[in-house]
C-alpha cells in the first residue's frame, strides 16, 4: 500500500469508530493520505467502498476524498506513516474498572512495525499515567526509547457525536508529549486539521484535562438528577426551577435532568479517575457519588413509570410500553451505556411488554428487540409512551396526540399543549 502523497507523509489512524473516523476524514480533507486500521472487516469494507456507518460522516464526504483514505486490518501498512493516532475503545469491566485490553493489543501490534522517528498519539480517554506508564513501555520493546527513537503524546478526543456547531477543526486541541520535542511534533501534526492547538506540560495534564471536562458534566448532571428526585417528593416542577435559575446571567450554568447518562465518556470517566486515585490512597468521594447517582437514575425513572401506570389504574405486568429513543443522546445511533437499555431491562423484569422506536437504531440485540418502524401504529398500540431520547426527528406533538399516556423524561413537551395525558420527570 502506497503511504505517501504530495501533501506529506501518510497519517495512520488505529480504530475507525466515532472518534477515529472523523479524525481520519479531517486529515484526508486536509490533503493527507490516511491509512485507517480497524479489526472489524465490515468497517474496513465500508470505508474502502466510501460508505459511512457514522451519522456525522456522510458517505458523500468519503466519496469526495478521492482515495486519500484507505482502510486496512494489517498493522504493517502503518510502517511508512509519519504519525499514528490511536483511537481504540477504553471501556469499563463488569466491576467498573478500566479495561485497557484494546489499547494493549493495539500498542503491541504497533510496536512490531514502529519505525524510527514516527510520532504516536493516544486519543482514547484513560486515567493519568497511561501514556507514560503503559503505552510507552509497550512501544519501547526491543530497546527503543520514547522521546528519542520515536515521539509519543496524548491528545484527548473532544468529538461530540451529532454536534455541528463545533467540529474537529474548530474545537481547540490539547496536546501533551512525553518530552518537549514530542509535544512539538504532535502540535505540528494537529495544526494541519485544527485551528487552535494547546500544548501542555506532559501527557498526564492532557489525560486529566479530559477527565475533568467530562466529570464536570457528570457531577452537574448528578446534581440536577438528584434535584429532580427531591422535586418529585416535594411536588415541585423541576423544569420550572431550572428555567428560573437559568435567568441568572452569571454564576449559573444550565444542566437538565433525564434518564441517566450514556455514551463512551460521561458514565465511564469518573470511574477511570477513581481507579487511579485509589492507587494513591485517595478516594474522590464527591466524584464517585456523582457516578452512583447517575447510575441509579434509570431505576428512579422506572419507579416513576410504575406510579404513572398505577395512577391510571394499570399494572406494569403485561402493559404495553413504548420506549421512544434508545441511543444515549439525540441524533445519533450509539447505544453504549445508554440508560434506555437499563430502563428496558428493569421493565422486562417487572413483566412489562416493552417495544421501542428509534430511527437511528434498527436492532437492540442486548434487549432482544427490533425497532418498531411505524411510529403512528406503535403509539396507538402502546398503553404508555416514554420519551427517553429526544431525537430531532421526533414530532412530540404527534407523540402526545397519538398516545394514550406519555411520560416525558427529557422535558421536551413543556411548551406543547397537554390534553391531560402527559407526565414529566
Amino acid at each position: 500500500m502506497n503511504a505517501h502523497s504530495s501533501d506529506g507523509p501518510a497519517v495512520g489512524i488505529v480504530g475507525l469508530g466515532y472518534v477515529g473516523l472523523p479524525i481520519a476524514v479531517a486529515f484526508a480533507e486536509a490533503g493527507r493520505e490516511v491509512i485507517g486500521l480497524d479489526t472489524d472487516p465490515a468497517k474496513i469494507d465500508s470505508i474502502n467502498r466510501a460508505e459511512s456507518y457514522i451519522e456525522d460522516i456522510p458517505s458523500a464526504s468519503l466519496e469526495a476524498l478521492e482515495g486519500r483514505l484507505k482502510a486496512t486490518g494489517d498493522y504493517a501498512d502503518l510502517a511508512d506513516c509519519e504519525a499514528v493516532i490511536i483511537c481504540v475503545p477504553t471501556p469499563l469491566t463488569g466491576s467498573r474498572e478500566p479495561d485497557l485490553s484494546y489499547l494493549e493489543s493495539a500498542a503491541g501490534q504497533l510496536a512490531e512495525v514502529l519505525t524510527p522517528g514516527q510520532t504516536v498519539v493516544l486519543e482514547s480517554t484513560t486515567y493519568p499515567g497511561t501514556t507514560r506508564d503503559l503505552l510507552a513501555r509497550i512501544l519501547e520493546a526491543g530497546g527503543r526509547q520514547a522521546g528519542t527513537d520515536f515521539h509519543l503524546a496524548f491528545s484527548p478526543e473532544r468529538i461530540d457525536p451529532g454536534r455541528t456547531d463545533f467540529t474537529v477543526r474548530t474545537t481547540p486541541k490539547l496536546v501533551g508529549g512525553l518530552t518537549p520535542a514530542c509535544t512539538e511534533r504532535a502540535v505540528a501534526l494537529y495544526e494541519t486539521i485544527c485551528d487552535r492547538v494547546v500544548p501542555l506540560s506532559g501527557p498526564e495534564a492532557a489525560e486529566l484535562s479530559k477527565l475533568l471536562e467530562n466529570i464536570f458534566r457528570s457531577v452537574n448532571i448528578a446534581l440536577v438528577n438528584e434535584l429532580a428526585q427531591l422535586c418529585d417528593r416535594l411536588g415541585v416542577d423541576v423544569w420550572e426551577v431550572i428555567d428560573a435559575a437559568s435567568t441568572k446571567p452569571f454564576g449559573f450554568m444550565r444542566f437538565e435532568p433525564g434518564p441517566g447518562m450514556g455514551g463512551h465518556c460521561l458514565p465511564v470517566d469518573p470511574f477511570y479517575l477513581a481507579f487511579k486515585a485509589r492507587e494513591h490512597d485517595f478516594y474522590p468521594e464527591f466524584i464517585e457519588l456523582a457516578g452512583k447517582i447517575n447510575q441509579s437514575q434509570p431505576l428512579f425513572c422506572v419507579n416513576r413509570i410504575e406510579r404513572v401506570l398505577n395512577d391510571n389504574g394499570k399494572p406494569v405486568k403485561g402493559t404495553k410500553i413504548l420506549i421512544l429513543g434508545v441511543s444515549y443522546k439525540g441524533g445519533v445511533g450509539d447505544t453504549r451505556e445508554s440508560p434506555s437499555i437499563k430502563i428496558i431491562r428493569l421493565l422486562h423484569e417487572l413483566g412489562a411488554d416493552v417495544r421501542y422506536h428509534d430511527p437511528h437504531v434498527p436492532e437492540l440485540a442486548e434487549a432482544g428487540l427490533s425497532n418498531s418502524p411505524d411510529l403512528e401504529a406503535a403509539l396507538g398500540d402502546a398503553d404508555l409512551s416514554v420519551i427517553v431520547t429526544a431525537h430531532p426527528e421526533f414530532d412530540f406533538t404527534q407523540v402526545i396526540a397519538g398516545s394514550k399516556l406519555v411520560f416525558d423524561l427529557r422535558g421536551v413537551t413543556r411548551t406543547l399543549d397537554d390534553p391531560g395525558n402527559v407526565t414529566r420527570l
